[in-house]
């Protein structure tokens, strides 16, 4: 499909005279039935370039000479970058139902500046509109559906921002390392690595996102099995209930964004060997990394509480972040691995709630554990995020030598 200017600076959302003046230095060169769509997404990123400083005579030439190239632009796994379509947020908000504060959440998701009503939408971004308009007539709350978008763009976020780390340093560096130069480097990374890779890194990322949906939704599942069979009274109580322990590192997304991914991994090695070692002394396994800590299953609630304790303490010694610890104990429930349940969902509740250097314990692992190897100091009954009622904790201590 082609176009005519005019179209190519509707799409692109640059002024008309932006691209005459490209086509004007060369950096735009028509075909005999006008220009592609790949001249309409170099308008757009030559506007971010000019933007940032960067002299349109001084890319013009660099392009004649062969030492810069946009040609790649013009590759299919370009096509997700979005253009701009006919419609306001205004208009959009008026015809879908949602709200024009909401809808305008959408930009801001997908990372760019907060729009104004007039501004037109991008057709990424009307993409997200008919799920958005789902949750509003099905009654949702906007906060809600507002938290949503914006914990999806976040995490998606750090995921685009970690693959071009990992494209630049694995390709891009290492090609130019072998001599070739800024054009042919970007030539022979599209032509030969970005085409195959783009709907592989589509598959993988929606094979990791469904393998975590997942995970939750039997969460969601076993929790409300669990309630059914308590009000129905069938739900009996163990006697030595097994111990869920979360353990998170305090600061450590905060690292990784300093730091880089480098230092994080870093973090993530040490870290590693600490759990590893102390859970396995006191009957213990780490069943699955989360980002910024570990979960762990003890058989028993006095070892997990045991092992928590002295976990915060090596990573203290040790020069890591500080650690902070919740802990619960009740019947899980096991598959593929992992463990699930209430008792599960309150451990990782507990573990938010506590601050660095602590561990925290429900009153069913006071009630659980054994020994006189661990003091216990209630912190009175507190409210926890996504918990109904409160719920009694105690910060756990090592026991002062007799």
């Amino acid at each position: 499909m082609s176009y005519q200017p005019a179209e190519v600076a509707v799409r692109a959302g640059v002024a008309p005279e932006f691209v005459d003046r490209l086509i004007e230095v060369g950096i735009l060169k028509p075909t005999d039935d006008g220009y592609s769509a790949g001249d309409i997404r170099r308008a757009a990123l030559v506007l971010v370039l000019d933007r940032a400083g960067l002299p349109l005579e001084g890319i013009a030439a660099a392009i004649d000479r062969g030492q810069l190239s946009l040609d790649f632009m013009d590759a299919s796994n370009y096509d997700r970058f979005s253009t701009v379509t006919d419609q306001t947020f205004a208009q959009v908000s008026a015809t879908s139902g949602v709200p024009l504060d909401l809808l305008m959440v959408v930009r801001e998701a997908i990372g760019f500046a907060e729009p104004l009503p007039d501004d037109r939408v991008r057709d990424v971004e009307l993409r997200i509109v008919p799920l958005v308009a789902m949750q509003v007539a099905e009654g949702f709350e906007t906060a809600t559906i507002e938290r949503w978008l914006r914990v999806y763009g976040e995490s998606l976020r750090r995921v685009s921002e970690t693959e071009a780390d990992w494209w630049h340093t694995q390709v891009e560096a290492r090609l130019m390392a072998q001599g070739m130069s800024p054009a042919e480097m970007m030539e022979y990374a599209d032509a030969h690595l970005a085409a195959q890779m783009a709907p592989l890194l589509d598959d993988a990322l929606l094979g990791i996102y469904h393998g975590h949906q997942e995970h939750s939704w039997t969460t969601s599942i076993i929790t409300g099995v669990e309630a059914a069979l308590a009000e129905a009274g069938v739900f009996s109580r163990l006697a030595h209930p097994p111990a869920i322990c979360f353990l998170d590192v305090t600061g450590y997304t905060r690292l990784t964004a300093e730091r880089g991914d480098k230092a994080a991994a870093q973090l993530a090695d040490e870290l590693s060997r600490i759990v590893r070692r102390t859970s396995a002394r006191h009957d213990g396994k780490p069943i699955k990394w989360l980002g910024d800590g570990v979960m762990f299953f003890f058989r028993r609630a006095g070892d997990g509480v045991e092992a928590a304790l002295e976990m915060v303490a090596t990573a203290q010694t040790a020069g890591l972040p500080p650690a902070h610890v919740g802990l619960h104990a009740g019947p899980v429930i096991f598959q593929d691995g992992d463990y699930f349940g209430q008792t599960v969902n309150l451990a990782s509740r507990i573990a938010d709630y506590a601050r660095p250097g602590e561990v925290l314990v429900s009153q069913a692992i006071v009630d659980a554990a054994e020994g006189d190897a661990v003091t216990y100091s209630e912190i009175g009954p507190v409210e926890l995020k996504g918990v109904s009622g409160a719920l009694v904790l105690h910060a756990a201590r090592n026991a002062a030598p007799a």
